[in-house]
């Protein structure tokens, strides 16, 4: 009887000692759901330490590249609410302007959390972009270092001697051709760089033609490696009616540079400037 006395008063200092575990430490906040429909929000994302929470993005986001293995839910000007809500998302990130309205409210009454930004393209509307964002997940200090990067990285652009008229090409085969005007990301892209755009005097862009071509007479062509690609490569470029007789198409001066890289605005936005500014004053030294 004694030993049974000592075996149970035993157990009840080791049951006592054994501090319970409360409810608070064993469960953890539910992770959240991240669907992405736009490249340089989810540039921000990944880069503020997000990307485990992305479950499926839209087309143009390709960077980094590791995010390229999610699943891919089209082109946000034909997106549908079935194929986004099938991703169980508890978050959308998208662009004012860029999502409809009718499926903004679909993800909505399926209890969907839908954020929308509005995009200014310039260093400030990109800083205000990376804060705004960061803000909404909780990452403000990620954003902070990625607004740094950004002015470390515009240190690195360099005066030059002569400043070049430069015209943007968006090509998507030879039957679409178009150029940048006044307010595009690439008009404010290669200002940025310290270069001219070569068209002006109207907004958004409009389709290239040989007379257009001759006018704008640009000393550098500039393009996405998607474009270069759609028209099978440089000879393509080459062959544009109206490009022999441009200063450009005299000297074969091209600048070929990744889509989203140096027209998002995003996080890379000082390095791409940066670069852009270099291969320019590049060629520059190869044609003068």
């Amino acid at each position: 009887m004694r030993k049974l006395i000592l075996i149970l008063c035993s157990a009840l200092t080791v049951s006592c000692s054994t501090p319970a575990r409360s409810t608070e430490e064993t469960t953890e906040a539910p992770k959240e759901r991240i669907v992405s429909l736009n490249g340089t929000l989810t540039e921000i994302l990944c880069a503020s330490g997000l990307e485990s929470s992305i479950v499926g993005t839209d087309v143009t986001s390709a960077f980094p590249e590791s995010i390229q293995k999610l699943p891919k839910l089209g082109h946000v000007k034909s997106l549908n609410a079935e194929g986004i809500i099938a991703l169980s998302p508890t978050m959308v990130f998208g662009k004012k302007d860029e999502i409809k309205p009718e499926l903004e409210k679909q993800l909505i009454e399926a209890g969907i959390k839908v954020l929308l930004f509005e995009q200014e393209y310039s260093v400030d509307g990109s800083k205000r972009l990376i804060k705004e964002v960061c803000a909404t997940v909780n990452a403000e200090e990620s954003g902070k270092k990625l607004i740094t990067k950004i002015d470390e990285d515009l240190k690195g652009i360099s005066s030059m001697t002569h400043v070049p008229r430069v015209l943007f090409i968006y090509a998507r085969g030879a039957g679409t051709l178009m150029v940048a005007g006044d307010g595009t990301q690439m008009q404010k892209m290669i200002s940025l760089s310290g270069a001219d755009n070569a068209v002006n005097g109207f907004p958004d862009f409009k389709p290239l033609t040989p007379e257009a071509l001759l006018e704008a007479n640009p000393d550098v062509i500039l393009m996405f490696e998607s474009g270069v690609e759609s028209l099978e490569g440089e000879n393509g470029i080459w062959s544009i009616p109206g490009m022999a007789d441009t200063k450009a198409g005299k000297t074969k001066q091209l600048v070929v540079m990744d889509g989203l890289y140096v027209s998002g605005f995003g996080p890379r936005l000082g390095q791409a400037v940066t670069e852009l500014n270099k291969k320019l004053i590049s060629v520059n030294q190869t044609s003068n």
